[in-house]
């Protein structure tokens, strides 16, 4: 009697298909997080772009036109912006504190017309602001930090227009490249930052500036307007410069500023 053979199982060769399978699942899942990682991330590069130009804002860095503050992503749509956030393209706040830029040197003009036929005083707009020049001719001795007291004269006119308007105020000082060094001033770094502060002195103490609304730095002979080859450009460079950076609400000067996301 014969015996019948058993028949042999069919291998089955699409069991690579299941492994596949699950391989494609994984790479979906890992570029799925991948993504949600990336939307996440953007909203901190968001948040940290709006602190860092909310600071240079307060510096007066970005003040004027060309950059606009983009509403934060909490932010709705047509939704306007509340009133203590900067609109960097106007040069304001949301609550209308809009600094005319051109009407305020119309107006120092009217003030300080006599100093500017002299060339002791300069003025020009910048995207910092409006930026105004005491030169070291008619406000300070060579080598010396103490204002004249023409200069002195000179700056209450000054004051009177800007204070009165609250505009934030940043006092620069600024040298030729002749190396100075004095029983006073070791170099043009002190110098620089030494007239800063002899203005911003007078302004709190004689015309009662807001303290918080103005600063003071010293930039010796590293911003200059002017080439240091010629003495006239020397002159140029040799100056304190005042640059009206923007107008506030005094009412809440001291009140933490609110940031919108930036685009930039």
């Amino acid at each position: 009697m014969s015996r019948r053979k058993k028949a042999h199982a069919h291998a089955n060769h699409e069991r690579w298909l299941v492994s596949y399978a699950d391989f494609i699942t994984l790479l979906f899942a890992f570029f799925v997080v991948l993504y949600a990682s990336a939307q996440v991330d953007n909203k901190k590069i968001a948040q940290v772009s709006a602190a860092i130009e909310g600071g240079f804002q307060q510096l007066g860095a970005f003040s004027g036109s060309g950059t606009v503050l983009l509403p934060s992503p909490e932010q709705k749509a047509g939704t306007p912006p509340p009133s203590n956030v900067i609109d960097l393209a106007n040069g304001s706040k949301g609550g209308g504190y809009s600094p005319d830029v051109n009407l305020l040197k119309k107006q120092l003009e009217e003030a300080l017309g006599e100093e500017i036929k002299k060339h002791e005083i300069e003025m020009r707009v910048t995207p910092e602001g409006l930026v105004v020049s005491l030169r070291e001719v008619g406000f300070f001795n060579s080598g010396d930090a103490t204002l004249l007291v023409d200069g002195q004269n000179t700056l209450t006119r000054i004051a009177g227009v800007l204070n009165e308007k609250g505009f934030h105020v940043r006092v620069e000082g600024h040298t030729d490249n002749m190396p100075i060094h004095t029983s006073r001033f070791r170099s043009n770094w002190e110098l620089s930052t030494a007239r800063a502060t002899e203005v911003v002195s007078l302004l709190i103490e004689k015309h009662g500036f807001d303290p918080s609304q103005i600063s003071a730095a010293g930039y010796s002979q590293y911003r200059p307007i002017a080439s240091n080859d010629t003495e006239e450009g020397r002159q140029s460079n040799r100056r304190v410069d005042l640059v009206v950076v923007a107008r506030t609400n005094r009412s809440d000067a001291k009140s933490e500023p609110v940031l919108a996301a930036s685009g930039q």
